[in-house]
């Protein structure tokens, strides 16, 4: 036998009202955990008593990033309100903006060498005269860079030619070498300097 479905208005007896809330919060709470553990959707759940006791539940362990996500989203909700009006624009823009989309979409296609089948003389002609034309600012940056590094070569080969010019110098002094020996020294390392030139 069922019980009889309960007229909802408020409880007069304070304790009834107090017991029937206890009982009443429990089984939301559970009921809110379950939704969250069956369906695997993220609830928050905030219940305040009459005394201003708080109760809450959050499938997530912070409660703040769900009611972050709902105040994003019902801030969302409320521009889209206001913007009625603007409807019409955005969606005109949006149809702009997906024609360009699939035109960029096809000329990538196409400069990867697919789907030319449809394309005329004239504009295989032009894909070709751009191909070229960025083939040729590729292979300019590439020799750009291949030049700047052999310059830095050259300066890191000229600095050990002077560390090697210092230390021979160095050695010659301390060994009271003549100057020839020094001089002999300074054409050999010349001689080296110009053939890694």
């Amino acid at each position: 036998m069922g019980r009889g479905r309960v007229q909802l208005k408020r409880i007069e007896n304070k304790i009834n009202r107090q017991v029937t809330f206890s009982k009443r919060r429990s089984g939301l709470l559970k009921k809110a955990h379950e939704i969250s553990v069956l369906c695997d959707a993220e609830v928050a759940l905030i219940v305040f008593s009459t005394k201003g006791k708080l109760f809450e539940y959050s499938s997530d362990p912070c409660m703040e990033r769900i009611l972050e996500r709902y105040e994003r989203y019902s801030y969302a909700e409320r521009q889209l309100v206001a913007s009625e009006p603007q409807t019409e624009n955005w969606t005109l823009e949006h149809a702009k903006l997906k024609a360009r989309l699939e035109v960029l979409q096809k000329n990538q296609r196409n400069f990867m060498g697919q789907d030319l089948d449809g394309l005329s003389i004239k504009e295989l002609q032009n894909l070709e005269h751009q191909l070229d034309s960025a083939l040729k600012h590729i292979r300019s940056r590439k020799n750009q860079l291949m030049y700047e590094s052999i310059s830095e070569l050259h300066k890191k080969v000229s600095l050990v030619f002077i560390f090697l010019l210092s230390i021979g110098c160095k050695i010659a002094i301390l060994l009271n070498e003549s100057i020839e020996g020094v001089d002999n020294f300074v054409l050999f390392l010349q001689n080296w300097n110009n053939s890694c030139l």
